[in-house]
């Protein structure tokens, strides 16, 4: 089950809404919980056994960490391996055996195990459990049911943001809705079901329309288009799903870190990062980066770490050597940047800035959404116009006359243009008129933003979310 799904929206939720605020408090997070194991249920059943494994083991290695501070490195140990193991099993079995395969001219059987959803996420939301209790930045967790809550909770199970227990460690035991902190979760909600349903499905039809051709078929502007649709869709498929996602939290209770702040505005890679999935590259930097030893002990190790990490980041999006690719290729622009470029960088005009970071990104994604290297490199020769047969074609043509003003608005609100519009307008505000009529208008166009959404969804079958996979 996804958010932007009609039984999500119309039977799940109201009713998991319902039963929550009639419970009384002692329930509430029995009720939560049990809504969360049904909601990872809904899609394949049988990994609800896998979800209450990870969470008993984790639970129980918490404790004894925090019992027996003389092993606690040993019970440390087995349990980054144990979840690990989980993780390696059911993402990466199939992709190990094909390599060893082709390697050693074997012909082991591939598992073809369906991949649990959320699996990447629930994962490192345990390990970084564990991990703060061995580090003592946290008491480990008594209640099985909190904990439990905190690794199932349904809101951000699916595809995040990655919530560190630490976060929400109070909230899982006192947390409080106000009218005004429910009404933000509401908003929020919407906001990222009408980027999801109204911006990036549509730019996914585009998507899946130019990657499915051969590149031998595609004009230059056709590869240009097909790119620039995908890094569109990619941006509004996640960021809107974290919008779903923190918008959720809020309805409960609960104050999930932002994930995402407008990261095709940032000037370099480094800033991209920082901006694009939050949540993930700061769990790197605290679990991987720094206890390899971060940017200590030299510049050779700096940037040995630095590739470390980013391989390991592409490897966690899939099971695939252009994924690897994809992490290294970050991990060397970034270790570009440090050693002067972002120095050099600093020196152009801002424009220019900007210019460099959207094409380094716009060519990173070639990688993350083809199948294999033949197809990235062909992409990418085709967007540069080496060996193409045509600038543009009728492909080119039927795209740019049918989905223009989506790539407008795609554009327009990838920027923080809202952000300085209510800025700009704030000092409005304040004249007892306006105080009177501005809810009216905001509760109606949130109102249409939903009523566009449903009508989407009720008249269109393509729903496809993009790290549902990861």
């Amino acid at each position: 089950m996804v958010f932007s799904n009609l039984v999500f929206l119309f039977c799940f939720l109201p009713i998991v809404l319902l039963a929550y605020f009639l419970s009384p408090k002692l329930l509430k997070n029995i009720v939560l919980l049990l809504a969360s194991l049904f909601f990872y249920a809904w899609g394949e059943p049988i990994y609800i056994l896998l979800m209450l494994f990870s969470i008993h083991m984790n639970y129980f290695f918490g404790r004894l960490i925090g019992k027996n501070p003389q092993r606690n490195r040993l019970y440390l140990s087995l349990a980054i391996i144990g979840n690990l193991l989980i993780l390696g099993y059911f993402k990466y079995a199939d992709f190990f055996i094909e390599n060893f395969n082709q390697l050693f001219g074997t012909s082991w059987e591939l598992l073809e195990l369906p991949l649990p959803i959320g699996i990447s996420f629930f994962t490192f939301q345990a390990m970084s459990y564990v991990i703060d209790v061995y580090r003592k930045n946290v008491e480990p967790q008594r209640n099985l049911i909190s904990l439990a809550l905190y690794i199932s909770l349904f809101p951000q199970l699916v595809a995040g943001p990655i919530v560190r227990y630490h976060s929400v460690n109070e909230q899982l035991s006192k947390r409080k809705v106000t009218f005004d902190k429910f009404s933000y979760g509401v908003r929020r909600f919407i906001t990222g079901l009408a980027k999801k349903v109204l911006l990036a499905n549509a730019f996914g039809e585009v998507a899946d329309g130019v990657f499915s051709r051969s590149t031998d078929e595609l004009s230059l502007a056709t590869a240009w288009i097909g790119i620039l649709a995908y890094t569109l869709q990619i941006y509004f498929d996640f960021s809107g799903y974290s919008d779903m996602a923190i918008g959720l939290g809020k309805m409960f209770g609960f104050d999930f870190l932002e994930n995402f702040r407008y990261p095709y505005i940032s000037k370099n890679v480094t800033e991209f990062w920082k901006r694009w999935h939050i949540s993930l590259g700061s769990w790197f930097r605290d679990y991987v980066y720094i206890p390899l030893g971060g940017n200590r002990g030299g510049l050779a190790k700096t940037i040995r770490n630095l590739l470390i990490v980013w391989t390991i980041t592409g490897f966690w999006h899939g099971a695939s050597w252009t994924f690897m690719a994809w992490g290294f290729y970050y991990g060397v622009l970034i270790t570009v940047e440090r050693l002067g470029l972002s120095l050099w960088l600093e020196k152009l005009w801002r424009p220019f800035q900007h210019l460099y970071l959207i094409l380094i990104v716009m060519i990173g994604w070639v990688f993350f959404r083809a199948d294999d290297f033949t197809y990235s490199i062909a992409y990418i020769q085709t967007m540069f116009g080496w060996g193409i047969d045509s600038i543009m074609d009728s492909q080119s043509y039927i795209y740019w006359n049918d989905y223009w003003y989506i790539f407008l608005f795609g554009i327009l609100f990838s920027l923080p243009v809202l952000p300085y519009i209510k800025e700009k307008t704030s000092h409005l505000l304040e004249a007892n008129s306006v105080r009177v009529i501005f809810p009216l208008f905001a509760a109606a166009f949130y109102m249409v933003l939903m009523i566009g959404s449903v009508i989407q969804l009720v008249n269109s079958t393509y729903n496809p979310f993009i790290y549902f996979r990861f």
